[in-house]
């Protein structure tokens, strides 16, 4: 029998973190960008990115939290969430800054083939708990207009649309996106 939990990420984890990283976007996201950008990512460059998130975050209120499942026999990372002070990257266009009470996902990502086993779920909640000790009082994620699974997967822990909206430019390519919130009280 399989069983999952959280824990705070250490630095060892970071390059199965930025495979995590790929492998997903490989899979869920190879329709909403080209090939070339997919295929021209990076494992070892994403890994320094996590260690130093990981050993040097920008804040004690930033954290990296990753999702094992442990079978029988072996451990298996399989997800990950980043998340903490709603900064410039959480902004929509032209928005002013943002309150000190409110969080921002940076990623939350569990591997396809773990999927549908409560990681995500587990790792949201993690996230909220920490939130909760760090005095924050609502979060904001974005969200790929073209990536359903996530929005719903969102919304059924009670998120919903804030009315915000961006674009990442990616090579020309207008890639949209809404953003979600919540309270955390």
């Amino acid at each position: 029998m399989a069983l999952g939990f959280v824990r705070p990420a250490r630095p060892g984890d970071a390059p199965e973190i930025a495979r995590i990283q790929l492998a997903t976007w490989r899979t869920a996201y190879q329709r909403m960008f080209p090939p070339h950008v997919l295929a021209g990512l990076d494992a070892s460059m994403l890994a320094e990115g996590w260690t130093e998130a990981i050993t040097a975050p920008p804040s004690a209120r930033h954290r990296v939290l990753i999702a094992v499942e442990q079978g029988e026999t072996a451990e298996h990372v399989v997800g990950f969430v980043a998340a903490g002070p709603a900064d410039e990257q959480a902004l929509a266009p032209e928005e002013p800054p943002m309150p000190d009470d409110v969080a921002a996902v940076t990623d939350l990502l569990v591997e396809p083939r773990w999927g549908r086993r409560g990681h995500g779920s587990r790792l949201l909640a993690a996230a909220v708990d920490h939130w909760r000790d760090d005095a924050f009082r609502y979060a904001i994620a974005w969200v790929y207009d073209a990536d359903p699974v996530m929005r719903k997967f969102y919304e059924a822990s009670g998120w919903a649309p804030d009315g915000a909206g961006r674009a990442l430019d990616v090579e020309d390519l207008l890639v949209p996106q809404l953003r979600l919130h919540v309270a955390v009280e």
